[in-house]
């Protein structure tokens, strides 16, 4: 079976909304779009591009497709990620979209969680969800998210899209590695790790 692993950008208060440009999601009157950019490095994108080799698949929403489909075809031949970005297969979920053009994309159609659970059910190679931030809150909501790796940035937007908005399902994580980028950037990888565990604590109970 195919994991599925959703990267996000977040800021400390777990804001995800654009975080590469002003006009990359204005929705709500988002003023703080390219959050991220100022802690973006040389070590961090080599950081990315070893993640993103790992793709056997990428899964984006519309507007991650627009904004990747409109910009990855324009990276050098020799960039890591650019090249790998235009070569693996792309599953693309829209109820807007008709056709996708960028090379190896495919249009899901129909009922997304159903198609992206079938997705899982072919092969064993990784399933990659990069930005697409609607997207990830249905597979959030339908239980279908192996793995995060998040990357929490040092900064307090305030308002905007969170990774984890209501509807989120409980679940239990498992930190399984965890580095600082010369940014400052946080990059922590989760695993799931079956039902949230509940307890108490307090000089009352003995566990303090």
């Amino acid at each position: 079976m195919r994991k599925l692993t959703v990267m996000t950008f977040v800021s400390l208060d777990g804001v995800m909304q654009a975080p590469g440009g002003g006009d990359e999601d204005r929705d709500g009157g988002f003023e703080h779009g390219g959050w991220a950019v100022p802690h973006i490095g040389a070590d961090f994108i080599e950081r990315m591009a070893g993640f993103t080799r790992r793709a056997d698949a990428l899964l984006v929403g519309r507007r991650t497709y627009d904004i990747f489909a409109a910009t990855w075809p324009l990276a050098e031949a020799d960039d890591p990620i650019g090249s790998k970005m235009n070569s693996v297969r792309k599953y693309v979920a829209s109820r807007t979209l008709d056709t996708v053009s960028w090379q190896n994309a495919t249009l899901l159609t129909g009922d997304v969680p159903k198609a992206v659970a079938a997705l899982k059910q072919v092969g064993d190679g990784e399933i990659q969800v990069h930005g697409s931030g609607d997207l990830v809150q249905t597979l959030v909501r339908h239980d279908l998210v192996d793995e995060f790796l998040v990357l929490v940035f040092p900064v307090l937007i305030g308002s905007g899209k969170r990774l984890f908005g209501s509807g989120t399902v409980p679940a239990g994580l498992k930190l399984t590695r965890t580095e600082r980028s010369d940014g400052g950037v946080v990059i922590s990888t989760y695993e799931r790790a079956g039902r949230v565990e509940y307890g108490a604590m307090g000089p009352e109970t003995g566990n303090w």
